[in-house]
């Protein structure tokens, strides 16, 4: 195995490690607090902080990271995912419980927001080249999501065990929180075998934004409204709506989010094969339109096999754009750029999608009918269509037209 492989291999594994721990933790977030006694629009504030912090972290640590090795950031974030599930393995009361998911790296969503993502999205951009590059991003998205599947259906444990006697639900998920601790250090462990200095790092250090400045900060609002549309619909909180709507389990709703993710990480696969024949932009929008469609028809669905086929389609098309989107800003921003712009796309989005949660909590408090699906859904398909507009003739390296070659004089 090449050197180049065994790099990539660590970062996906690591992605693994994470995925599962914000798998479970995504789903039982919303039920323990409201066993902790907080209201819908507790959880929803919660759920706001957790993200509000992260994009705070991600900027500092993006447009620093020029400053440091990769390495250095990783491993401390590490320790800090690890401190994170301890924190809420120990505490139980509102504010030291929303201190420390501004802190910490707690992910409400099904998506990964955290500090690690713009981290190992400019080293990958950094190993590989160009042609493989849409690819890893989709296999490094895959394997997150498909161990995130693994992690919401690890989500039915505490119940399990509580019904088989010895530990109560409480002592149940806040061993779940340990667990989250413990997969920090493991991926803490496998990042600790990265080098210091990947490719071409050594000769070309990182530097903030300059040349690509101008499409990075507009491809960052767009990407915004996305994010402000999908925090409406955070994994903790359709999961709420649920258990408010139809009354499900936990483990009923881990399983549902097990197929979810399944269904989600295959479409990573297809959305490579596609941007390789159609584009990545045209991927991005034409794969997240119907998705966005499904969202708006799922609260009007009278019984709850409608309102999960509708989840289901939704899962198979709605992240397409997520590996296409990392590989198109690597792209077409200059090497030495691609930490910062990482962070700064990366930034507002979870900026934005801090916002919402709290909003969709005090919607979902005042009626279960499931506005927050609305209004995300509509507001995705105000994104793609901007999207597509500003930037269908901004293109990759490897999109550009072949010149013809230059025929010889008679």
């Amino acid at each position: 195995m090449s050197k180049t492989s065994s790099d990539v291999n660590r970062i996906l594994l690591a992605k693994g490690l994470r995925g599962f721990g914000d798998g479970f933790v995504s789903l039982l977030l919303p039920a323990y607090l409201l066993e902790l006694g907080f209201t819908p629009l507790q959880v929803g504030v919660i759920a706001t902080t957790t993200l509000l912090g992260s994009g705070v972290m991600t900027l500092a640590v993006g447009l620093q990271a020029w400053r440091f090795h990769y390495r250095t950031w990783l491993l401390a974030a590490t320790l800090l995912m690890a401190g994170t599930g301890l924190g809420f393995a120990l505490a139980t009361d509102f504010w030291p419980l929303l201190l420390i998911a501004f802190v910490g790296t707690l992910n409400p969503s099904s998506g990964d927001v955290s500090v690690f993502l713009p981290l190992e999205q400019a080293l990958l951009s950094r190993i590989v080249d160009n042609q493989r590059r849409t690819a890893v991003m989709a296999r490094y998205s895959l394997v997150g999501t498909l161990f995130a599947a693994f992690g919401a259906l690890a989500a039915a444990l505490p119940a399990l065990a509580a019904g088989a006697g010895g530990f109560s639900n409480r002592a149940a998920v806040q061993g779940m929180f340990v667990l989250y601790a413990l997969l920090a250090l493991a991926a803490g462990a496998v990042y600790r075998g990265l080098p210091r200095a990947p490719g071409a790092a050594a000769t070309e250090p990182e530097a903030p934004l300059r040349q690509s400045k101008k499409h990075v900060y507009t491809l960052a609002a767009l990407f915004s409204l996305d994010a402000f549309g999908g925090g409406f619909v955070v994994q903790s909180l359709v999961a709420l709506w649920l258990y408010q709507r139809f009354g499900l389990s936990i483990a009923t709703a881990s399983a549902i989010f097990f197929w979810t993710g399944i269904l989600t990480a295959f479409s990573y696969l297809v959305a490579a094969r596609l941007a390789l024949r159609f584009g990545l932009i045209k991927t991005m929008v034409y794969t997240h339109l119907p998705s966005s469609i499904c969202l708006i028809l799922i609260p009007f669905m009278p019984h709850v096999s409608y309102a999960i086929v509708l989840l289901f389609i939704r899962s198979a098309l709605s992240q397409m754009d997520v590996p296409t989107r990392s590989s198109y800003v690597m792209s077409i921003v200059p090497p030495a750029e691609r930490a910062a712009a990482a962070s700064v796309t990366s930034v507002p989005r979870s900026l934005a999608s801090a916002v919402s949660p709290v909003l969709a909590g005090y919607l979902l408090g005042l009626s279960p009918f499931g506005w927050p699906f609305v209004a995300a859904g509509a507001l995705k398909i105000v994104y793609d269509l901007l999207l597509l507009a500003m930037f269908h003739k901004v293109r990759p390296p490897e999109e550009e037209p072949v010149a013809a070659p230059a025929r010889a004089p008679n």
